[in-house]
């Protein structure tokens, strides 16, 4: 253990008379449930709690008095909005390892444990809604989009289904996916969170880890019950958060403008009896978090020559130490849960997304790019480095050929 690090003594409360987690098992039952509760400690069979990074808020609230700490949640009419799954891959425990594909489904599997007074609680949550982006309005101006009245209306408005996602860690196929150690990976989360979860190193058998992390949020265009099925056609679009472009517009990047654009294309799908998908991805700044990001912005932009594309890269190693965190190795987890197989048009022209797919054993048939005058005038020099490093391309293939990529370092945008 590092000498500066120091674990103090704590309860070793087991879970008694509860199944144990057997992961890839073809049930929920089978597979027993995910519980992180605080109130009853002896049940607990997982390390960490729900909620991900807004569980600090909750003991927050706790400590000011304004959350009885043995509060549990009324599930009453919470069931999701549409069904997902059971699809093949939930039964795989290679497959899907940072997330409960049963997480949306708690409160009907279990119902006779929380009856039984058990504190289980969903991690994932499916409801419907409807959007509208500026972007859209546009598109039907210009005659790229035209309203049909089931998906796209004539005031923009895009008829949804969304689902929010928690993170859930299954920790041996996590070190298996990353090629490292169980007990490795358990230390360096022990480590790297100054000791915030010891059960990470004094409890072996807690083999699920509920990570202090944000999740995702999808959103769906279409008649999504129609996933994995053969013949379903699918647009997509991961998108790693990035507030500054995506929420005020700022210019320094591509991020909206590839958010928009991914989403005109997902209804384009499902206008024609296909199924539309944007991930959204709390990973702000690569991973590397806002004020990383805006100090890596001021180097770039203060550097003797000005921002360039030759060094765009090199100034985010300088001040984070790695170029990105993100690691999408993660990523097609999601679209086991849905029974993905085939991707027929991807909004994205990175190598590190695309190889983490088709790695996962998931098809891309057609990579769309960002169409040049969406990009902004001041995000040129992103382009152009991801260009330069060689692994984006604007090019678009003409019909019935083949676009060869180019192949680089992988760099995400």
């Amino acid at each position: 253990m590092s000498s500066h690090i120091v674990l103090n003594s704590h309860p070793r409360a087991r879970a008694s008379g509860l199944p144990a987690i057997a992961w890839g098992a073809p049930s929920a039952r089978e597979r027993g449930p995910l519980i992180g509760s605080l109130s009853a400690p002896e049940q607990r069979n997982v390390i960490g709690t729900h909620s991900g990074a807004y569980s600090v808020y909750r003991a927050l609230a706790v400590a000011a008095g304004n959350l009885q700490r043995d509060h549990r949640p009324d599930f009453s009419n919470t069931a999701p909005a549409v069904n997902i799954g059971p699809h093949p891959q939930w039964a795989d425990p290679e497959r899907i390892v940072s997330l409960d594909p049963w997480g949306h489904r708690v409160a009907e599997d279990h119902a006779h444990l929380i009856a039984a007074g058990i504190d289980i609680r969903p991690t994932i949550a499916v409801t419907k809604a409807h959007i509208n982006m500026p972007e859209l309005k546009d598109a039907i101006a210009a005659g790229r989009l035209t309203p049909d009245g089931v998906n796209l209306f004539d005031n923009g408005d895009v008829k949804v289904t969304k689902a929010a996602v928690d993170p859930v860690w299954y920790l041996p196929g996590i070190a298996q996916r990353f090629g490292i150690q169980e007990s490795g990976l358990r230390r360096a989360l022990f480590e790297q969170t100054a000791g915030m979860f010891p059960d990470l190193v004094t409890r072996p058998d807690l083999k699920v880890f509920l990570p202090p992390i944000g999740g995702m949020t999808l959103y769906f265009f279409g008649d999504l019950e129609k996933l994995g099925e053969a013949e379903t056609k699918v647009a997509c679009r991961v998108h790693d958060e990035c507030n500054g472009s995506d929420v005020f517009g700022s210019d320094i990047c591509t991020c909206r403008p590839y958010l928009a654009h991914g989403i005109e294309i997902c209804i384009e799908m499902a206008q024609q009896g296909g199924v539309g998908l944007v991930v959204y991805n709390r990973k702000e700044g690569r991973a590397l978090g806002e004020v990383t990001k805006f100090l890596v912005y001021n180097a770039r932009k203060r550097q003797v020559g000005g921002d360039r594309a030759e060094t765009y890269f090199a100034r985010t190693e300088c001040v984070a130490g790695v170029q990105d965190m993100r690691f999408q190795e993660l990523m097609p987890d999601v679209f086991h849960w849905l029974g993905i197989r085939r991707i027929d048009r991807w909004a994205s022209m990175s190598d590190m997304k695309h190889n983490a797919l088709t790695a996962a054993g998931i098809d891309v048939i057609e990579r769309v790019p960002i169409p040049d005058e969406l990009i902004p005038a001041d995000a040129r020099v992103e382009i152009d480095a991801k260009m330069a490093a060689g692994y984006y391309t604007p090019t678009v293939a003409p019909a019935g050929e083949e676009l060869t990529l180019p192949k680089g370092r992988g760099l995400d945008e």
